[in-house]
C-alpha cells in the first residue's frame, strides 16, 4: 500500500488553524539554499530542481526496487526556512526586504533512501535534464526537535498573525522561541491557488 504523508503523517504536516506543540525526530531530505526574493524568476530554480531530483528517486525505485525497506510512497511537499541575511540582521528596522531573504527549500526523503542512491540519481538526472543547479542539492538529516506549529491560511505576506500568535501560545505554555528563523510547509501549489486560499503549515523551533 502507498504510503500517503497526507493520511499517514496528519500529525506532522496537516497541523491544525491554531497554535499546537510537536516534538519532531530527524528526518532526510534533500535541500539547497539561497538568496533573494522568491517571487522572481530565479527563485522557480531551486524548486525545480528539489522536484525533479525527488521524482527521479521515487520512479527509478518504483521500477527497479532496489534499496532495502523499500515502499511506494507519495513525495513529500516542499518546505523552506526562511532567515534574512546578516547584512539585514544589522540594519533591521521591522519591515523585511524580500532581497535579503536566505533560505534552505528541502523535500523530504524516505528512511530508505540513501546518500550512495541519491548520487546516482544525480548522475541520471544530469544525463536526462541536466540543471545548473543540481551540484548545489544536499542530501542530509535535519532534527527540528519541540517546535510550535500552526496551519495559516492565506496569503505568504499575512503570516505575521499567525506567528503572533504562535509565540502567545508559546509564552501561556512556559517557552521561548529559539530564533527568528521558521519553517514553511506548502500545502497548496502557489501557481494554481488564489492567494488568499493558500494552506501554509508554519513552524519553529522553541526551547524550555
Amino acid at each position: 500500500m502507498k504510503h500517503e504523508w497526507r493520511k499517514k503523517e496528519k500529525a506532522v504536516y496537516l497541523s491544525k488553524n491554531a497554535p499546537e506543540f510537536i516534538q519532531l525526530p530527524a528526518y532526510q531530505f534533500l535541500s539547497i539554499s539561497g538568496k533573494g526574493n522568491p517571487n522572481s524568476e530565479a527563485f522557480s530554480e531551486y524548486i525545480s530542481v528539489l522536484y525533479a531530483l525527488s521524482y527521479a528517486i521515487k520512479m527509478t525505485l518504483k521500477k527497479e526496487c532496489e534499496l532495502e525497506g523499500y515502499f511506494d510512497y507519495t513525495v513529500y511537499p516542499l518546505e523552506g526556512v526562511w532567515d534574512i541575511s546578516e547584512e539585514a540582521k544589522k540594519a533591521f528596522d521591522g519591515t523585511v526586504n524580500k532581497n535579503e531573504l536566505v533560505f534552505t527549500l528541502m523535500i523530504r526523503q524516505p528512511h530508505f533512501v540513501t546518500a550512495n542512491f541519491v548520487e546516482k540519481m544525480k548522475v541520471l538526472t544530469r544525463a536526462r535534464k541536466p540543471h545548473r543547479l543540481l551540484d548545489q542539492v544536499k542530501f542530509e538529516k535535519i532534527e527540528e526537535g519541540p517546535c510550535i506549529q500552526m496551519l495559516h491560511i492565506g496569503s505568504y505576506d499575512t503570516e505575521d498573525a499567525s506567528f503572533r500568535r504562535m509565540e502567545h501560545f508559546a509564552q501561556t505554555q512556559q517557552l521561548e522561541r529559539l530564533s527568528k528563523v521558521h519553517r514553511e510547509i506548502y500545502l497548496s501549489d502557489f501557481r494554481k491557488v488564489a492567494p488568499e486560499k493558500l494552506k501554509t503549515a508554519l513552524r519553529f523551533q522553541v526551547i524550555s
